[in-house]
């Protein structure tokens, strides 16, 4: 088994021709010879958290609104935390300080939680398929940075992670949005 991707930050690569996956940047929260899972950072939604779930409405990062954390099982909410929170089942810590958390449970709940980040639905792939699609360099694999996953300027994200990355890879960075305008 290779080194788990837990942690890290997929980069979509800029001539990625998939439309649910342009410039974003993927938190991977679980990496197994069976699947994997990963948040997209960088796609806010028009939803506030308020209105869908409003006992998590002052505890959210700005922007307060839910993020489309993937293609897959959107009608279902999946949350990050950052807190002084011990470890259990429930907190399953990625990076950073930050953690997994079960939105059904109240901030309450958690004690120490300072801050989080609503999802609707997630990333996933089936086991060999990531593998797959890392080959064919789809996505570029960099070190998350403690503030990436509650970044409060998410449109610029994408850059920016690729901006501080070495080599021809900061390149990518300024890659016009639409190649035939360049």
């Amino acid at each position: 088994m290779t080194e788990s991707l837990v942690g890290q930050l997929l980069v979509s690569n800029p001539l990625m021709g998939d439309p649910n996956f342009h410039r974003t940047v993927i938190l991977m929260v679980e990496d197994g010879e069976e699947g994997s899972m990963g948040l997209v950072l960088n796609k806010p939604s028009d939803e506030l958290v308020g209105i869908h779930l409003p006992v998590w409405a002052d505890t959210v990062a700005a922007p307060e609104v839910i993020f489309v954390g993937g293609p897959v099982m959107t009608d279902i909410a999946i949350g990050i935390g950052r807190g002084a929170v011990v470890p259990t089942e429930e907190w399953a810590p990625i990076v950073g300080g930050i953690s997994l958390i079960d939105v059904a449970f109240t901030p309450d709940h958690w004690g120490g939680i300072e801050t989080a980040r609503i999802f609707a639905g997630y990333s996933g792939w089936i086991g060999g398929q990531l593998a797959a699609e890392l080959a064919t360099e789809s996505w570029i694999v960099c070190a998350a940075e403690p503030d990436d996953a509650l970044d409060e300027e998410p449109e610029t994200l994408w850059q920016r992670v690729l901006a501080r990355q070495p080599g021809r890879i900061s390149l990518y960075a300024s890659f016009p949005d639409d190649l035939s305008a360049n």
